[in-house]
């Protein structure tokens, strides 16, 4: 268990398993802040997936709670269930409430759903306290899924108070300045959360100080459209420039073509470091984006990326997605390297996801579009990409975070697709080379990585092996391994003074798992 706010049982419990324990649940806190005189019996215990179903209920059923409320989401449908099913076996008379993306919506034949006594769609800030009211009063409500009314900031408590001094110092703590997008991208939940509601910032702001001076010096914020409101995005921007720190980080998502001059002269002040924007590109292709609904100006998009990465020093994270109907193979290989080319210092590259309630489904029969049947409900195949070439992209991605994303290969990645007509095309071409020689997508020793690398771009591409294994050593030094030697089938291509014993195999470390509330 990872911890609570209350020593002593509480007759309320919420809680969820969270992907990993650096990730706090913001929605959980959200619940809890907004209990009002059911407050003082409430109390908070967060989970892991990694943990084992069964251990997870006997702590739950120790504190002995009259009401579980539980945040089901993608990443933890499955091993929730188990835990339903194990408290149910426990406690049959225990009432447990489920609320969460994952069971907002399609929720007939949901085996969670059927496992628990009730289901709260949407935003269950306030619904959660009145079911539970309700209950405590002895009335059991008749209907087993209550739709929650869409709260306005103005009725929220805010939950920034039980952000506890642990989680500043080992957790990511999530905070948000407005719900909701403006826009409609068939793939995102988020598209269906209109209007955009914004905290008033009168409120909001001092939440922000008090977190500061608790010590607080990461914030990710969740909101889908940091940029969209430019008065308030700038408000926040110069809250956080008055109060900068060696230490300080900001992250946020934003819209990839808007980025005025309003906007511009802030970020510009901010110190390398600093700032990350997320940009969700996630195709170039027309056809794709019409089918989904997006709609971006490239053109004022790759002048947002020039000026971000030629005038700031921001940390430019782009996505883009594999699967979309009406986007193959190559259209999606020639968006690459046009992404690439706009230098983003990470690019991830996900597989499409059927989430529950999005509309994507609309394109379920013309483009042949087949999803997995278990979470994450990845992509398997579509009319324009076949299930061999849908894997094949699946290691592509894995691959890239690997190489392109880890850091690992800064210099070496130019020499790639040096000479090449397509960058996309020669990191296939290498991601099949590490697919067939190692058969994994990860836990492969960092040497191991350099190697197969070497080995491709000596052998397949004709590099000099001196100018690519200096490029590798370079590399592979630069974090501060400059007390490695390196082995003996590079360092006969290095200068003599490399030439000595082996190194130690480095494991490439996985990469922290990135969620949001519903993604």
């Amino acid at each position: 268990m990872l911890g609570a706010f209350m020593s002593r049982p509480a007759t309320i419990l919420l809680t969820t398993l969270n992907a990993s324990y650096p990730h706090a649940a913001f929605g959980l806190r959200y619940l809890l802040a907004n209990m009002a005189e059911l407050s003082a019996e409430t109390e908070i215990a967060e989970f892991t997936i990694n943990q084992q179903p069964e251990r997870i209920a006997a702590e739950i059923m120790a504190r002995d709670p009259e009401i579980v409320g539980m945040g089901i989401y993608i990443w933890n449908v499955e091993p929730s269930l188990a835990v339903v099913r194990a408290l149910r076996s426990a406690k049959p008379k225990l009432t447990v409430v489920l609320g969460g993306p994952e069971v907002s919506y399609e929720t007939e034949g949901q085996e969670i759903v059927d496992a628990a006594d009730f289901v709260i769609t949407g935003e269950a800030d306030l619904a959660f306290r009145d079911l539970c009211l309700e209950l405590r009063a002895g009335r059991r409500p008749a209907q087993k899924i209550t739709a929650a009314a869409l709260p306005h900031f103005g009725q929220l408590a805010l939950p920034y108070r039980l952000y506890t001094e642990q989680d500043v110092a080992h957790r990511v703590v999530y905070v948000e300045a407005s719900r909701g997008c403006p826009f409609t991208c068939e793939f995102c939940l988020s598209s269906l959360d209109i209007p955009v509601r914004a905290v008033a910032l009168e409120r909001l702001l001092p939440e922000l100080e008090r977190l500061l001076e608790k010590g607080l010096r990461q914030f990710k914020f969740v909101d889908r459209t940091f940029n969209l409101n430019l008065q308030a995005s700038r408000a926040l921007l110069e809250f956080f420039l008055a109060r900068l720190t060696p230490d300080l980080f900001l992250h946020f998502e934003m819209i990839p073509d808007r980025l005025p001059e309003g906007l511009r002269d802030i970020i510009a002040k901010f110190p390398p470091g600093a700032l990350q924007f997320e940009v969700g590109i996630q195709t170039f292709d027309d056809l794709a984006s019409q089918n989904i609904s997006r709609r971006n100006n490239h053109t004022r998009t790759a002048d947002n990326f020039h000026w971000l990465r030629t005038r700031t020093g921001v940390h430019l994270h782009a996505d883009l997605i594999v699967g979309l109907p009406g986007e193959n193979v190559e259209s999606f290989g020639r968006g690459f390297d046009r992404l690439l080319a706009m230098q983003p210092q990470e690019i991830q590259v996900g597989m499409l996801k059927r989430l529950r309630g999005t509309p994507i489904i609309r394109h379920d029969a013309e483009y042949r579009m087949v999803y997995a049947l278990r979470p994450p409900y990845e992509i398997i195949e579509t009319r324009d990409i076949s299930r061999a070439e849908m894997e094949e992209m699946r290691r592509f991605a894995k691959y890239w975070d690997l190489i392109g994303n880890s850091g690992n290969f800064t210099g070496t990645l130019a020499l790639l697709w040096a000479g090449e007509a397509s960058a996309f095309g020669a990191f296939r071409n290498l991601a099949q080379h590490l697919w067939v020689h190692t058969q994994a997508l990860d836990g492969i020793a960092l040497l191991r990585l350099v190697e197969l690398v070497f080995q491709w771009l000596t052998k397949s591409k004709g590099l000099p092996p001196g100018q690519v294994a200096a490029a590798l050593w370079e590399d592979y030094t630069r974090p501060g391994r400059h007390g490695d030697r390196p082995p003996r089938w590079l360092a006969a291509h290095l200068p003599q003074p490399h030439r000595r014993t082996e190194a130690r195999a480095v494991a490439i470390p996985k990469r922290q798992a990135r969620h949001l509330a519903g993604e």
